[in-house]
């Protein structure tokens, strides 16, 4: 009796989708909302805040493409098309401005974004729970601190009149070094401060990943005589794989955008030339000195480049065999 109500229940639902199939598109899409109306309900908040606050302010970013002036208003401004693009490209500044930024987003590419991977790996090979939650209650405590507290903590350990490093160093008997307003040390200490802060906090999608992994691969493994690092090497990173490049891409996609708060709390005189980044420039520009236009010109140029990388990157993700973004 039971094989007979299923038989006619997946009679009934491939009626019901041929039935479907001969609908016009917007009738198909009317039915579609219909039947997870519930979903699009429960899903309503997080829809309604993108399009508030992502894609309605997008219309702002004609005014790149305008004269702006606050006084005229949005529509009344005069449109000077691709102008505030070709005053910045060639403008003295912009290859110091992108080779700044690239520097700091490699290093960060380079050491921070490995970090996060390691240390999970570290942390799930802990068999003991309440060492592990004190660790991790540990490693994620500094991303709850602002940049402010950061770099004030940074400021108190490597000043040089007051430093606790500088006075170490001077207590061994070596000559003081001036953190702070070193260019060669500058791109260094963003990276150091970045890792310290988010390392702990970046493990939590790949402890995730990790939880999820099968726990019969690693039987098996074991069973073939496979060692810790063995089963970590064969069966942890290549579960995860799919998770590590998405991270990846999303993280290139990101080329473009250092972070301001960080870089704006750090710089001074000494190591603008180091310094100076896209965030840095729009603020500049666009806040101090109201050039609103040019400013979201510069703005816009970084969003298109990085959509530009993270279709490329996904492209190169896929012909690798992996699932990418998209």
């Amino acid at each position: 009796m039971m094989k007979t109500e299923t038989t006619h229940t997946t009679l009934s639902r491939e009626r019901q989708s041929a039935s479907t199939s001969y609908l016009s598109p917007s009738r198909r899409v009317w039915q579609g909302l219909k039947r997870d109306r519930m979903l699009y309900f429960i899903a309503s908040p997080m829809l309604a805040y993108f399009l508030i606050f992502k894609y309605l302010p997008m219309w702002g970013v004609l005014i790149a493409f305008k004269d702006y002036s606050p006084y005229l208003g949005f529509w009344n401004s005069p449109w000077v098309g691709f102008q505030h693009f070709e005053r910045f490209f060639s403008n003295d500044s912009f290859f110091l401005l992108l080779r700044n930024t690239l520097a700091i987003n490699l290093l960060n590419l380079i050491f921070f974004f490995p970090l996060p991977i390691v240390l999970a790996l570290m942390l799930n090979e802990v068999r003991k729970e309440w060492v592990k939650r004190i660790i991790q209650s540990v490693i994620y405590l500094p991303h709850f601190l602002s940049w402010v507290v950061i770099v004030g903590i940074t400021y108190l350990m490597l000043s040089t009149s007051s430093g606790f490093v500088n006075k170490f160093l001077e207590s061994l008997g070596y000559d003081k070094i001036n953190f702070l307003t070193s260019q060669g040390l500058f791109w260094a200490l963003l990276t150091l401060q970045s890792i310290w802060k988010e390392v702990g906090w970046g493990t939590v999608i790949f402890l995730a990943a990790i939880a999820s992994v099968d726990t019969q691969l690693f039987e098996a493994a074991r069973i073939d005589g496979a060692g810790r690092l063995r089963q970590i090497w064969h069966v942890t990173l290549p579960a995860i794989r799919n998770v590590i490049i998405i991270l990846l891409i999303l993280r290139i996609g990101h080329m473009m955008d250092v972070g301001f708060e960080q870089v704006y709390l750090m710089m001074n005189g000494a190591v603008s030339d180091v310094a100076d980044v896209f965030d840095t420039y729009v603020y500049r520009s666009g806040i101090q000195q109201a050039q609103f236009s040019f400013s979201t010109a510069v703005g816009l140029f970084k969003s298109i480049v990085g959509v530009i990388l993270v279709v490329l990157t996904n492209r190169l993700a896929k012909k690798f065999g992996d699932d990418g973004i998209y």
